[in-house]
């Protein structure tokens, strides 16, 4: 019986004396014999027969196309994935893994991307959920965007998982998981083996650039009304409940403020302390907004440290920098600020969507081999054949259904992994 399972052969290719016929080996068959590898040579697919009772199909071994967009807070993350949105991928559409914007309520000072701002991208998981007595946890995280992901797919469309909270990322993401096991903290190790095709894309700013970046956004956001959001949303009776949307950022400090200086005593109390305010309560004031800029780094610091993690478990984290952008964000001279869209394009945006159209172009790739002293210029005919137009294609090109059809068409089986 045959056994729907690939299977591997080891041997060096080609055996000493044997004559090389086939018309792309006849292209190396001057090399000589030690510069070949020792190569893994995959055995041809082959269906399972009716009836069988092996549980691992074609389909099982095909896994949907997912791009990843990670990075600390604050380093364009929404940005990007709504340039690839709306510019070049049109049938994108996002996830979002922010753990605190899952929740309904607190847009300013979560950071929620408003209808406005989402460009007409359909967003998921975006302000969705309630918090009334419980997490919205890694577990939970994993089964509903595991559903999102299947019925985007379903429809043609290419899921783009954006935000920063890596723990949902894992959960998700992670072939095996284990909800009581923290991959983090250095005592469980971070899953090898993922669920989906991912391509991570990693945003990434100098901490010291970000963190001057950050305090600023802080500013930005209280001008925005954030200090109004927090005290409508201020309650007495749950202080020190930290569950839910209360564990974002801006809560517990103003919290404080507020259990000190009661919204409802006073109308200015709910309002930020001018010149000619109290200054106990300025100083108040000015006390939770500096614990808000401290924590809002200290955030980042940590998310870098996860990610770094991911990377070093064997995550391939494809990097963009962004530094640049931003400094001219920063930046005092206005000629400079006016700058740091172009920079963004050049050096973030126009990469990415390089390194994303690579991956979903190179769709039918399978193990084999090239000799070991060929160069790259030597090999871009091989890159051409692995390459399918999407026009050609048959199928929907991020489903794992739409592959086999490929495969069945002959585009998978000859293909090439340099």
């Amino acid at each position: 019986m045959h056994s729907s399972a690939q299977t591997t052969t080891s041997l060096s290719f080609p055996p000493p004396h044997t004559k090389i016929t086939h018309p792309f080996f006849q292209r190396f068959s001057t090399l000589p014999h030690s510069s070949w590898s020792f190569v893994t040579l995959p055995r041809r697919k082959r269906w399972p027969r009716m009836g069988s009772n092996s549980s691992i199909t074609i389909a099982a071994r095909q896994k949907d196309k997912l791009v990843v967009i990670i990075g600390a807070t604050g380093t364009g993350k929404s940005r990007l994935s709504l340039d690839l949105a709306t510019g070049h991928f049109p049938h994108s559409q996002v996830i979002n893994s922010d753990k605190m914007q899952v929740y309904r309520g607190l847009d300013i000072t979560t950071n929620k991307l408003s209808l406005h701002e989402r460009r007409g991208v359909p967003h998921h998981l975006l302000g969705e959920f309630d918090s009334i007595g419980s997490d919205f946890t890694p577990s939970q995280f994993r089964a509903v965007a595991g559903l999102t992901i299947s019925n985007i797919v379903s429809r043609g469309n290419l899921p783009l998982l954006v935000g920063g909270s890596n723990s949902f990322i894992h959960a998700l993401l992670a072939e095996q998981f284990d909800p009581m096991d923290d991959v983090f903290s250095g005592s469980s190790s971070v899953s090898r083996e993922l669920r989906y095709d991912c391509l991570f894309l990693w945003v990434d700013v100098a901490l010291p650039v970000l963190c001057d970046y950050l305090c600023k956004r802080v500013d930005d956001m209280l001008d925005s009304g954030m200090f109004e959001e927090l005290a409508r949303f201020y309650d007495p009776a749950k202080e020190g409940y930290r569950v839910g949307i209360r564990k974002a950022i801006g809560v517990p400090e103003f919290d404080r403020y507020f259990q000190r200086y009661p919204p409802w005593e006073k109308e200015e109390n709910g309002g930020i302390p001018d010149e000619g305010s109290d200054p106990a309560r300025k100083e108040a004031y000015e006390e939770a907004v500096r614990e808000i800029k401290d924590n809002t780094c200290r955030l980042a610091k940590r998310q870098i440290g996860k990610i770094l993690r991911l990377g070093g478990a064997g995550w391939d984290l494809r990097k963009v920098d962004a530094t640049a952008s931003f400094r001219a964000v920063m930046a005092s001279d206005s000629s400079e600020k006016e700058d740091w869209k172009d920079r963004w394009e050049r050096e973030v945006m126009e990469p990415s969507v390089d390194i994303v159209r690579r991956f979903l172009e190179s769709r039918f790739s399978s193990r084999f081999f090239l000799p070991q002293s060929l160069s790259k210029k030597h090999t871009s005919f091989v890159s051409e054949r692995v390459m399918a137009p999407p026009q050609s294609y048959g199928g929907n090109p991020f489903k794992s259904s739409g592959r086999r059809m490929a495969a069945h068409r002959g585009w998978i089986g000859g293909g090439f992994r340099l």
